[in-house]
């Protein structure tokens, strides 16, 4: 018997084109905001965006040309199981988010950001701005489109799987980086995906 939660499919409607558009421009904003509060501080995140992070802090590469290249391998992934849609919608949103992140310091600068303050408004930011990516078919493309295949497959939420991953990078990190620039990172990665875990609900979605 279905959740009263759960919308029926007889109910459900799909996104029009202006509605994805005002959608994803939404929520990549809000994800660049988030994540341009956590390159200030020089801290890490997760996922795809983590490894371009630390190739960048380690290379001195700027992280919207690194994170476009890193994505580039999980595109014939997301064609093959997700679809057309879904991946021109990632390419879409990885292109915007790579150009958004690197220029919006242009505009937005800080005399001071407290390191609790600013990891905690990354993650609520971030986590959010990707569930608006979720919901409008689209993803920020790496890792998180694994995760998303293992939800529709298994049921296992998207944010558990973001996070089994999330342990195994900043495993890593810690034999790279400082002790204080690991913890705040994974403090903000567990915000973030935690805002996922207990949101992204496809069976809540009145739009599919």
């Amino acid at each position: 018997m279905p959740s009263p939660l759960t919308i029926p499919n007889e109910l459900r409607q799909n996104h029009t084109p202006l509605e994805d558009v005002q959608g994803l421009s939404i929520a990549l904003l809000t994800a660049s905001v988030g994540l341009v509060f956590l390159t200030h501080l020089g801290f890490l995140t997760g996922q795809t965006a983590g490894l371009a992070l630390i190739i960048a802090y380690v290379t001195g590469w700027d992280f919207g040309p690194v994170f476009f290249l890193v994505n580039l391998p999980f595109y014939a992934l997301a064609w093959k199981r997700l679809g057309a849609e879904f991946t021109l919608k990632s390419m879409l949103c990885v292109t915007i988010l790579s150009v958004t992140v690197d220029y919006m310091p242009l505009g937005l600068s800080f005399d001071y950001l407290n390191p609790v303050l600013g990891t905690a408004i990354f993650g609520v930011l971030t986590g959010y701005g990707l569930l608006g990516v979720f919901r409008h078919k689209g993803s920020l493309g790496g890792l998180g489109v694994i995760a998303l295949l293992i939800q529709d497959r298994t049921g296992f939420r998207a944010g558990y799987v973001q996070l089994i991953v999330d342990a195994m990078l900043f495993a890593v990190a810690f034999f790279l980086f400082d002790t204080r620039t690991v913890g705040y990172s994974l403090f903000g990665a567990l915000i973030l995906n935690g805002v996922i875990a207990f949101n992204h609900r496809r069976d809540r979605y009145i739009a599919d």
